[in-house]
């Protein structure tokens, strides 16, 4: 009888952490090969700092805050980078029916969720249809490197997208130095491809949607692929014994006060994910839902019901995602 001896090849795993866009990252790979952890992570930092530098309302001298205090109708340079995030934003926009804006930034400054600090007193309904009449993705035209606005006033934050757009160039670099196995993760948006060393996919924990402690909703593995979540119960605030969320309803200029608390996508880009997942937590339930089956979108939405909470995933969320016992 003879035996034959395979070699099994020996994963390295490495496990990079830091801080970016006001929240941290992690970055896990999976080799067969060592790889210069120090390098990695200078060059995933370098990536960072210019999304950063690109995209962040927060920093004074960005491209972004540039183009916000931009005083004119005529055309603005942009970077190829910023733009290809304007345009996926103007492309979820319209998907959503212009549920997912942003050009809300006013708003969201005027409620007290942006750069600037939370009001003294709740807006009243003339000061809201003010700032309203500055928003509207109809007034930010995008050229091939350029982007113009038809009022002077408008305010582009591109929060609910960036922040996945950051994932997916990190993703994007790792793959480039040919590792197939990794997850990156900033503030909660993750994107995932191939396994861990141990052979396993890459287990996903959804929160559920408390703002008391933190407890796991489903735990998944979603192949290689992204995946966003967006809640309203851990962002806002209460005055005069009302709540009011992050999240504004453009359509409306006010908070979001239906019944739909979180929203998970799963997509092959976390930009993407990460814009769909606000954009159909505005919508509400029942239009989430209408949107998710007419695109095909993988979806879990959790709604708070009068007996406790309400999940619902889309037949594309059945098909691509696997769900694992608690």
């Amino acid at each position: 009888m003879m035996m034959i001896l395979q070699k099994m090849t020996a994963l390295h795993s490495l496990h990079l952490q830091g801080h970016t866009m006001g929240t941290t990252y992690n970055v896990k790979v999976v080799t067969a090969d060592k790889v210069d952890g120090s390098a990695l992570q200078a060059d995933i930092d370098a990536l960072l700092v210019n999304v950063n530098q690109l995209m962040s309302t927060y920093i004074a001298d960005s491209e972004l805050s540039r183009f916000n205090q931009w005083n004119s109708v005529e055309p603005f340079p942009l970077s190829a980078q910023t733009l290809q995030v304007m345009r996926e934003a103007k492309r979820l926009g319209e998907l959503s029916g212009g549920v997912l804006d942003v050009t809300v930034g006013p708003l969201v400054n005027l409620w007290g969720f942006g750069p600037k600090a939370r009001p003294v007193t709740v807006p009243d309904a003339a000061l809201i249809a003010q700032v309203k009449g500055q928003t509207g993705l109809d007034k930010l035209l995008l050229g091939d490197t350029t982007a113009q606005k038809t009022h002077t006033d408008l305010y582009v934050d591109l929060s609910t997208i960036a922040k996945g757009y950051g994932v997916d160039v990190v993703a994007d670099l790792i793959e480039q130095r040919g590792i197939t196995n990794y997850l990156v993760e900033i503030g909660g948006e993750m994107r995932v491809a191939g396994h861990k060393a141990n052979d396993e996919p890459w287990r996903i924990a959804v929160e559920k949607p408390v703002s008391e402690q933190r407890l796991v909703q489903r735990l998944i593995s979603i192949g290689n692929n992204a995946i966003a979540t967006s809640g309203d119960y851990r962002n806002y605030y209460e005055e005069d014994g009302k709540r009011y969320s992050h999240l504004i309803d453009p359509r409306t200029g006010y908070p979001i006060e239906h019944n739909l608390v979180a929203v998970t996508v799963v997509h092959p880009s976390s930009m993407t994910a990460d814009g769909l997942a606000t954009a159909l937590n505005v919508m509400g339930k029942e239009a989430a839902i209408a949107l998710a089956e007419k695109e095909h979108l993988a979806v879990l939405l959790i709604s708070r019901e009068s007996d406790g909470f309400f999940e619902y995933t889309s037949p594309a969320f059945e098909q691509n995602v696997k769900t694992y016992q608690l």
